[in-house]
């Protein structure tokens, strides 16, 4: 056998041996993502919500592997954070920040949540302008520089740009090289006029605009909360929308 031959051989063979590693990897973060949403922690409204957020085929997209540090911005009632948490536990860390003290102190101490931590936000540093739902925020620092992931469910909307610009730009900050930034937001149709019927939705080109003006680069984009039924003309909490609201879902990554 040539020389040559020779070293493609052994470099497929190598690349053989590292595949199986890989896979079982990722087969492992899975299994714990199914474990966390199988747990009898999980409230029956949370499980109903499964159907329609697929949270395991969303974490999958979203690169989750189980010793990262992920980061959560604004986790709301904390319906992925009792995902997040117990699947990070044991190999990596959850990370809540922005609004988050009230999911924190509900898993305090909770079996699944060892290795989940909250960051303290003063909430004075929200303003809403009078007769102005969205809420401004200027910039700010969460301290962090080594996240692996930072993840962020149905929130950009509530801001002005401004605001969401200090939101993406402390979680450009805050990531390492590398680092993946996954964002999921009502939909609203490209250059839509705002008004009271879509201000809880975001045009994707924006949004993709604005985090990619950050420093972030694009990665990739996923039809799984794609709804086509939804007509992107109301109020996502009118009962014909509810729970069907079409999102958009987008990777980015810090270069």
């Amino acid at each position: 056998m040539k020389p040559t031959q020779t070293l493609i051989r052994l470099v497929v063979i190598a690349g053989l041996a590292l595949a199986p590693a890989s896979y079982a990897e990722t087969q492992s973060t899975s299994e714990k993502i199914q474990a966390a949403l199988d747990h009898e922690r999980r409230s029956e409204q949370e499980i109903a919500r499964d159907k329609n957020r697929k949270p395991l085929e969303t974490l999958n997209f979203f690169r989750l592997q189980d010793d990262m540090t992920v980061l959560e911005i604004m986790p709301g009632g904390g319906w992925y954070t009792n995902i997040l948490g117990p699947v990070l536990a044991e190999n990596g860390r959850l990370i809540l920040a922005i609004g988050a003290e009230r999911t924190g102190e509900r898993i305090k101490d909770q079996p699944g949540f060892e290795s989940t931590t909250v960051i303290p936000f003063d909430r004075s540093n929200f303003s809403r302008a009078p007769g102005n739902r969205m809420m401004d925020l200027p910039e700010f620092s969460l301290g962090l520089t080594k996240v692996d992931l930072a993840l962020t469910f149905r929130n950009l909307h509530n801001f002005t740009p401004e605001g969401r610009r200090s939101i993406n730009k402390a979680v450009f900050d805050s990531l390492k090289k590398g680092g993946y930034y996954g964002v999921i937001d009502h939909t609203r149709r490209h250059m839509q006029e705002h008004s009271s019927e879509v201000w809880r939705r975001l045009d994707p080109v924006l949004a993709i605009q604005e985090i990619q003006a950050i420093g972030f680069e694009l990665v990739d984009h996923s039809n799984l909360h794609y709804r086509p039924d939804d007509e992107l003309r109301y109020e996502v909490g009118r009962k014909s929308v509810t729970g069907n609201t079409d999102r958009f879902t987008l990777l980015f990554v810090k270069p």
